[in-house]
């Protein structure tokens, strides 16, 4: 399942670097005489409702999904981390404030409040980043938290400690290391979602605006043409499960190869 999951990220990342480079088709040309046409050899997705090519928008909406994913793992987990680490091992009113704001922000459905501020503040990917971001990083918090809060108990620990170790060097040398496995793998879910998120909201018209191909842009548009042209909704849903399905086989081999009692107890 690693290895699957590695091959279908690999090729959609590759795809995401040098396909729109490598593709004879501008993703904003448009051929308004060929509109609507159905796959072919010239146009292996064929060509969508202002008879731009298929597969040079989907290429090109590698892009923003690969960069709404990297971005948002990045800062969510950083963050998450950070908060999460201060939080367990500090506890008292620290540990209090923080999970009290990660139990708010856990009240509320994810997507919901990604609309609700991406609404407030207007669509672009700017907007999607910084929605995405302020619902991604409690996830990481939360399992950082309960990884600290076990760790800070270790001998080595406790050693550190009374040979006089300061606060930070105890963290970032001794504690944070025991939850970078566990963070490792909830990034790789935790992009899935991202890019899940993104096409969502650019779906709603919430998110990257045309004529920037993004995938959720080219599902809503290929909406009238569901029944007559289904080739304008087929292509760009397949990219968008393909690659979330090997995101998760990625997690879910990682998860197993560092917790192999993960596995045995399935």
């Amino acid at each position: 399942m690693l290895k699957l999951g590695i091959a279908i990220v690999g090729l959609a990342l590759l795809g995401a670097l040098v396909g729109p480079a490598l593709s004879p088709f501008d993703p904003a040309s448009q051929e308004l005489a060929l509109r609507l046409a159905t796959p072919s050899l010239s146009h292996p997705f064929g060509l969508d409702e202002l008879g731009r090519d298929i597969l040079a928008r989907v290429l090109a909406g590698a892009r923003i999904s690969f960069l709404v994913g990297f971005t948002v793992v990045v800062v969510s987990a950083s963050l998450g981390t950070m908060l999460g680490a201060v939080a367990g091992y500090f506890g008292g009113r620290i540990d209090d404030m923080i999970s009290r704001v990660i139990d708010i922000l856990l009240a509320f459905p994810g997507l919901l409040l990604a609309i609700a501020l991406v609404a407030v503040l207007g669509p672009s990917l700017a907007n999607v980043l910084f929605a995405l971001t302020i619902i991604g990083w409690v996830g990481y918090a939360r399992l950082v938290r309960g990884q600290v809060l076990r760790a800070r108990e270790f001998e080595y620990v406790q050693a550190a400690r009374a040979l006089g170790a300061s606060t930070p060097r105890i963290l970032w040398k001794h504690i944070i290391p025991t939850a970078i496995p566990a963070v490792v793998v909830q990034a790789t879910l935790g992009m899935a979602g991202a890019i899940i998120g993104e096409a969502s909201l650019s779906f709603l018209g919430l998110g990257v605006q045309p004529p920037t191909p993004s995938w959720g842009t080219m599902l809503n548009g290929g909406r009238a043409h569901i029944l007559d042209a289904p080739h304008l909704t087929l292509f760009p849903g397949l990219a968008i499960a393909l690659l979330v399905l090997g995101l998760n086989f990625l997690g879910d081999g990682l998860r197993d190869r560092i917790d192999p009692r993960s596995n045995a107890s399935r």
